[in-house]
């Protein structure tokens, strides 16, 4: 399977670069898998695809402000750094530009000196594990002085925080958004639950793996970045208690999606209470054993994630999908418009 086979034309006016005022005014294209007919609608139109019994699955995790920018204590040279993953007693796996100055031992001071860390740590790709130095409340820190770690094909300054943040995000610890939940309001989760559908929360916090391409033309070749989850007792009996009602389980994002099947493949296709570190890779050819349908943004050519679109519905729709997309001037990526696949 070469990843070549996963590539679009895509012309770069087509990705979003600031979000839309409104989150549910973003437009919806549905996939029907078993007919493979294309709609053109709105996210605020999603309810009319959902009925009572069925079950929404939505990723809690919450985006750090995880880009800070600092200058090395010795010289002043400038330097940016971006949280990944933390691992424990104040010490953190980075990403840092430029990484070849800074070495094992290196200070760096943001923020006038409120906050400090020290390289005790050098691996490949520009990661650096860095300790941080400071009095006070480290997350009250970063809140003050880190900003949302964008990806790069978004030039605009972000002017608000919170629109990077899905309006139910809880649980800190992502080094990006779970960006198919973005397009929620508080009121249109509420209107769903009215119809009768049950929503519900998983928590995957966003990891390397979201900022790393497919570099291997073979698609078997590429390794995943593992990533925590975290499905509740709650979560895991509610979505069995669907399952056996024969009702639907949507998952909104591809993260929601890796991790009900993660747990799924771990428990012979139920749900349990379950936590961990998943690098599950989902290419066409993988059978779903969790998920019914899917919500999505539209994904960069040759990534894991148009992949893992790819193999919920056909290869071929899917492509077809993401061609009409183009020629409909649909909005892409983080903050694009969305897909609905059942």
């Amino acid at each position: 399977m070469n990843v070549n086979d996963f590539d679009f034309h895509l012309p770069e006016e087509l990705i979003a670069q600031t979000p839309l005022e409104n989150r549910t005014s973003s437009r919806l294209m549905v996939l029907d898998r078993s007919q493979e007919t294309l709609e053109h609608k709105h996210f605020y139109d999603l309810k009319n695809y959902l009925k009572a019994g069925d079950c929404l699955v939505l990723n809690d995790t919450r985006v750090l402000p995880a880009r800070l920018f600092g200058q090395k204590s010795e010289t002043g040279g400038k330097v940016e750094v971006l949280l990944l993953k933390e691992e424990g007693n104040d010490t953190w796996e980075t990403l840092v530009k430029p990484a070849k100055r800074i070495k094992l031992g290196t200070e760096i001071s943001f923020g006038d000196g409120r906050l400090k860390a020290v390289c005790t740590g050098e691996s490949d790709h520009g990661g650096r594990q860095l300790k941080f130095i400071y009095d006070g409340i480290f997350y009250e820190l970063l809140d003050d002085l880190g900003q949302m770690p964008l990806p790069p094909y978004i030039k605009e300054q972000l002017e608000e925080k919170d629109r990077y943040q899905t309006v139910y995000a809880v649980h800190q610890g992502s080094a990006a958004a779970p960006t198919a939940g973005l397009h929620f309001t508080t009121e249109l989760i509420e209107e769903i639950k009215s119809m009768g559908v049950h929503v519900t929360f998983i928590t995957l916090h966003v990891g390397l793996g979201t900022f790393r391409p497919v570099s291997v033309e073979n698609v078997l070749e590429h390794d995943m970045h593992a990533e925590f989850y975290q499905v509740t007792k709650g979560t895991a009996e509610l979505l069995n208690g669907v399952k056996e009602a024969g009702g639907r389980i949507i998952t909104v994002g591809t993260t929601s999606t890796r991790t009900l099947e993660t747990v799924a493949n771990k428990f012979d296709g139920k749900f349990k209470e379950d936590s961990g570190w998943t690098d599950i890779f989902i290419y066409p050819g993988y059978t779903f054993k969790a998920i019914d349908g899917l919500i999505t943004n539209f994904h960069l050519p040759k990534s894991t994630l148009i992949m893992l679109v790819s193999a919920l519905a056909s290869k071929d729709f899917v492509l077809r999908a993401y061609h009409e997309a183009v020629e409909e001037k649909y909005r892409f990526f983080s903050f694009g418009d969305a897909m609905l696949i059942l």
